[in-house]
């Protein structure tokens, strides 16, 4: 299939090429904000300039709901919705040029694989992982503030508010375990680096879960946006109208659901394992430390009770082990507690307390429309 026939299928009305002048000057800043911002990722400005500026790069006219650039690697060319400002492009093309630095291609120029997504011969493996660690990647060179955000009744913080919310806060999630360099190398460098330490700290088989849960996240999304186009094509109420209604709906359940089943995927998976790793207090502390963090990062529901319930009963488990680890590995823990025991005691009560009024305060301010 030819590149018109692509755009065109895709809704795409190429109406102006960019001139070299323009894109040499996206390429450039692009290049040392990527610089600028992951300083420690062995990245040359100047090589990163002479590669940028050999992509093209039109404006064009966009179906509703499609993003507001697209970059396609058949012919290494970046598309942006005709009505975006000259002055903003530059914002919009640097998600883009990270997608054009992570292609890897065989020599008939097939595509192999772009950051952490594989391309196969009969289906494609991570598009919505890798999207939402694009996103999250340009979100820090553009310096998007934090905000509260609610989707299809889930609340939440993140930098990326109107960008793949949802992915890009399970995502962040995932960054939060394993550490957002090794997410972002990976992302940048197509390798399975992320991959491998998510599934070390967790299991291959629940990595592979929650890839596929976020894939899922975003192709219902992408349905919804098809459906409404359709709708808003459509003069009159009819019961086909009705239907695609509907079927919005339920792809809407549809994603609350697997979101919050991912979420909870996430935390345990990783607190699991990671409690039968505790050999000494210090490793106690930093665990109780980094699941008290969590909270951070988590998507709120209406009922959503999860993570509640999982600290409390992860912090009786801790106080258990906290007795064994001072009594010498001896499984019944004495009844006579010192006093710098007891203060530990008293500290793992408190915080149970402190997560469940912080948990139903965040769920108040969160809720927004």
């Amino acid at each position: 299939m030819s590149i018109k026939s692509d755009l065109k299928k895709d809704g795409i009305e190429v109406t102006q090429k960019l001139d070299t002048l323009k894109i040499n000057s996206i390429a450039k800043n692009i290049a040392s904000k990527l610089c600028e911002t992951f300083p420690s990722y062995g990245l040359n400005e100047n090589d990163l300039f002479i590669k940028l500026s050999r992509l093209d790069m039109y404006k064009a006219k966009m179906p509703e709901g499609m993003a507001e650039a697209n970059y396609y690697y058949k012919n290494t060319s970046i598309y942006f919705n005709e009505h975006i400002p000259e002055e903003d492009m530059e914002e919009f093309a640097i998600h883009e040029c990270i997608h054009y630095l992570q292609e890897v291609k065989d020599k008939r120029n097939y595509l192999l694989k772009m950051g952490l997504c594989d391309y196969t011969e009969f289906k494609i493996y991570g598009l919505g992982l890798n999207e939402a660690a694009v996103q999250l990647m340009s979100s820090k060179v553009i310096g998007i503030p934090k905000d509260y955000v609610k989707y299809f009744g889930i609340s939440f913080e993140t930098t990326s508010p109107s960008y793949y919310p949802l992915e890009c806060c399970l995502v962040n999630q995932l960054a939060y375990i394993t550490g957002e360099d090794v997410l972002f190398k990976s992302t940048l460098n197509s390798d399975n680096n992320f991959k491998v330490k998510f599934s070390e700290l967790t299991s291959q088989k629940d990595f592979m879960a929650i890839q596929n849960a976020i894939d899922d996240i975003l192709f219902a999304e992408e349905d919804i946006i098809k459906l409404n186009n359709k709708i808003a094509t459509t003069d009159d109420r009819n019961k086909k109208v009705d239907d695609m209604v509907k079927k919005i709906d339920d792809l809407k359940e549809k994603i609350k659901l697997t979101f919050l089943r991912t979420q909870n995927l996430i935390i345990s998976s990783y607190f699991d394992k990671a409690f039968l790793n505790i050999n000494n207090l210090e490793e106690l502390e930093n665990y109780r430390k980094k699941l008290y963090n969590f909270k951070s990062y988590l998507g709120f529901a209406e009922g959503y009770t999860f993570f509640n319930d999982y600290y409390v009963e992860k912090m009786s488990q801790l106080e258990h082990k906290y007795n064994i680890l001072e009594n010498g590995g001896i499984e019944t823990a004495i009844n006579i507690r010192t006093n710098s025991q007891s203060k530990i005691i008293s500290l793992f009560k408190a915080i149970k307390r402190l997560i469940l009024g912080k948990s139903a305060e965040n769920q108040n301010n969160s809720g927004l429309s």
